[in-house]
């Protein structure tokens, strides 16, 4: 069974920059697409970004394109978020996700994601 484990949210003024990680265990990570999504308050759960399993692939919310970076480590397990240009706007607790193995292709669909983190927060003042 997967386990993803989210780090490196928290409190930045607007126009900052953060990196969020994801480490993968517990399963074959690298055949895999990836994805990350974020929750604000009294909202559902929405797609920012994704990636397929040889990271030659990405996709981002119109919301995030041009200020979010995501990419993959697949000898670490891990990816990554790189957010620069934030705005209170993306405050949010944000989880990645994990394809099914062999799902290799970037998704926008939550049901099409099999396992999840347990989130991280990101606050974004004004």
């Amino acid at each position: 069974q997967v386990q993803l484990v989210e780090s490196g949210g928290g409190l930045v003024q607007a126009g900052g920059s953060l990196r969020l990680s994801c480490a993968a265990s517990g399963r074959t990570f690298s055949t895999s697409a990836m994805g990350w999504f974020r929750q604000a308050p009294g909202k559902g759960r929405e797609f920012v970004s994704a990636i397929s399993w040889s990271g030659r692939v990405t996709n981002y919310a119109d919301s995030v394109k041009g200020r979010f970076t995501i990419s993959r480590d697949n000898a670490k397990s891990t990816v990554y978020l790189q957010m620069n240009s934030l705005k209170p706007e993306d405050t949010a607790v944000y989880y990645c996700a994990v394809r099914p193995v062999g799902q290799a292709i970037v998704s926008v669909t939550i049901a099409q994601y099999d396992a999840w983190g347990q989130g991280t927060q990101v606050t974004v003042s004004s």
